[in-house]
Order: structure tokens, then sequence, then C-alpha cells
């Protein structure tokens, strides 16, 4: 019987599984290392070295930079529409503090088990978050990028489709959608699940099955579970290198995410997902000077279980760069990236989360040189 992990990895130009778009298949049974082995690349809230987060013109420029998906985080607004933020506190990426008309509407409030102070999407309509703009999160990091503060709205998952359903016919390739649903739990106690929305807008679209360009991920594991009854899209569970889902954490369930990333729990998420989408440091861990140790099994038990294997998050600044790849002192001089990318594609890692996607493409393009 062919394996899950087959199904979801091989195939020519077709989209396979929701994996493979235009031959960008991830890795298969040509095994770690070799030429056949060809991650997907995911533009992380889109080109966000390049651009405000979670913009249109963010994902638009992945586009342009070779990105197989396009990922917008999804949060809701008061009235039920599902929109890309990468949290619900809005404060860090729009102009929502310096909106005199939006001032009553600071808030603390208790999000998955931590006080947050500031603006929060549930309390503002669909009409009343397209008045904002969007801003660049990391001003410090990334100063160049805050020349486009002030320009591009927030948008709603329906109009990342659109684009990405624009561009594909635009260039000829398949562009395909990665997005997380984020605080389920959360939403969900306030009476605005994410899940019904969601499977609604894919519905809409036509992407009901492995097939189709989408993949849905979430850090929480009931969310998927419940996502796996309602859809046949292809489904991702968000691993961290430290603390627990939250969901198992609010039902007393002692499992932490390093738990859920041994054999047996991996082979656990294979019951009601497709693959995982690990941070990098589960994978290849830092001692404490943030230089690499040896790397761990967990793509090598993870693809034993069947299961495909995203990392997140590869960002080319010098901050974020294990201490092997760092260039200068400055933390926010880009390092050697290209590095980071081969080692990991080295491993057999089937897809990257980056900030600067045009970085992941070049250094997949090199290693079939």
């Amino acid at each position: 019987m062919t394996s899950r992990r087959t199904l979801l990895t091989t195939g020519g130009a077709a989209v396979v599984a929701g994996l493979a778009l235009s031959g960008a298949a991830p890795a298969s049974a040509h095994g770690a290392g070799q030429p056949a082995h060809r991650p997907v690349v995911i533009g992380h809230r889109g080109a966000s070295g390049y651009r405000p987060e979670h913009t249109l013109a963010s994902y638009e420029l992945a586009i342009r930079l070779g990105a197989d998906y396009v990922e917008p985080d999804l949060v809701s607004t008061k009235d039920g529409v599902l929109v890309a933020r990468h949290e619900n506190e809005i404060s860090g990426t729009t102009d929502v503090a310096v909106r005199p008309e939006f001032a009553g509407r600071r808030a603390t409030k208790t999000i998955d088990g931590v006080a947050v102070t500031g603006w929060f999407t549930e309390d503002f309509t669909l009409a009343e978050l397209k008045t904002l703009r969007a801003k660049e999160r990391l001003p410090l990091v990334r100063p160049t990028t805050t020349t486009f503060d002030g320009r591009f709205p927030i948008p709603t998952f329906q109009e990342v489709i659109d684009l990405a359903r624009a561009e594909s016919r635009k260039r000829g390739r398949t562009i395909g959608v990665y997005p997380e649903t984020k605080h389920p739990t959360y939403f969900r106690s306030i009476g605005l699940p994410l899940e019904e929305p969601l499977v609604s807008v894919l519905r809409r679209n036509g992407y009901t099955g492995r097939r189709d360009p989408v993949i849905v991920q979430s850090f929480e594991t009931g969310n998927l579970r419940q996502l796996a009854r309602l859809t046949g899209v292809t489904l991702v569970q968000l691993l961290d290198a430290s603390g627990a889902p939250y969901d198992l954490a609010a039902a007393g369930d002692p499992r932490t995410y390093r738990d859920l990333a041994t054999a047996g729990g991996l082979r656990e998420i294979a019951r009601y997902a497709h693959g995982i989408g690990a941070n990098k440091d589960l994978l290849v861990p830092r001692d404490g000077t943030g230089r690499l140790l040896a790397p761990s099994t967990v793509i090598r038990d993870a693809h034993r279980a069947g299961l495909v294997v995203h990392a997140w998050t590869f960002r080319a600044e010098n901050q974020f760069l294990p201490a092997d790849f760092r260039i200068g002192a400055d933390p926010n001089a880009r390092g050697d990236i290209t590095s980071e990318f081969e080692l990991f594609f080295d491993l057999g890692l089937d897809g990257v989360f980056s900030d600067h996607p045009d970085a992941a493409v070049a250094a997949r393009a090199g290693r079939r040189a």
C-alpha cells in the first residue's frame, strides 16, 4: 500500500496533496540531500523582511520573489470576518494607537493565559478595521521597511486567496495559501470560533481536499482535530521548542510541544494531521552561546510517521541566525542565511517559512546547480 508520506510528496507538475506546486514537491523516496528533494518555500507573513507583514503588498512581493505559498495568520473581527494579523492585539502592527476615534477601545484581556493590553480585532467591525493602516512590527531591526508605514490596509482572508489566484494565473504557476488559526480556544470562548468561518471560506473557493493548494496550520491540537472532521484539506501541527499547546494546558493535559515531537507523539499527530511545522531549534538545537548542536531525530521520526516537516522561521538578520552563520557584530546586519538553508535542506526538510523568501529560493536553486 502506498504510504501517506508518498502521497504527500510525490508527483510531477500537478498539485499533489496540497503540497506539491508545479513540481515544487517536498522530499520523497529520493531521500535527504538528493537532487530531487525540492523543499517548498513559504512566504512567512508574506515577504515580511521587506514589507510590513500581513499586507497584500507583502504577499505579492513574496510571490514575485518565488514563494510557493503565502502565509496569512487569521484572527476574527467583531462581525466574524477572518482577517490577516499575526495577533488579535494590533497596536504593534497598525496605527490604531494614534487614532483618537478608537482610543476608548483600548483594553486588557487574558489571551491564552497571559494578560495583554492594547486594541483587539474582535472589538472592531471589518469596516472599522479597514480604516486602519499597517506598520512595520520591527522598526529597529528593519528601519527601511518603515518607509511603507501607513500605506496598506488590513486584508481579509478572502482577499489573500484572491491575490494568490490572480498571481497564479499571471505567472503560470500555482500559488498556495497556508493560513494559521490564531488563538482558536480564546476566539471560541468569546463566541467567535475560527473553524467554521475558515472552512466556509475554503469551501466557497473550492478548497475541499488534499489536492487543493491550501494548508491549514495551528499550534493547538483540538482545533486541528475539529478541522480534520470539517474539511479534507491538508493540516499541519505547529510545534514550538518550548511550552505546550494552549488547549492541552487549559484542559490539564501535561503534554508539551517536546512531548508531541517524540516518535510516539509524532505518530499520534499523524492520526489527524499530515505534517508538522516545527521551530527550527527543535530540529537543530543551539547551545547557550547560540552555536549549533547535533541535529535531533525529529525530521527522521516525522518522516517515518508519514508526516512532512516544515520549519520556522528563517530570517536573514544576524540576531535570528545561529552564531555559526552570523557576519560581523551588528545584530541587524544580514548574515549567512544561505548556509542555514543548506544545512536544513541537507537534513531532508520539506519546507521553510522565511521572511526573506528570495534567499530561500536562491539557496534551493543553488543545491540543484
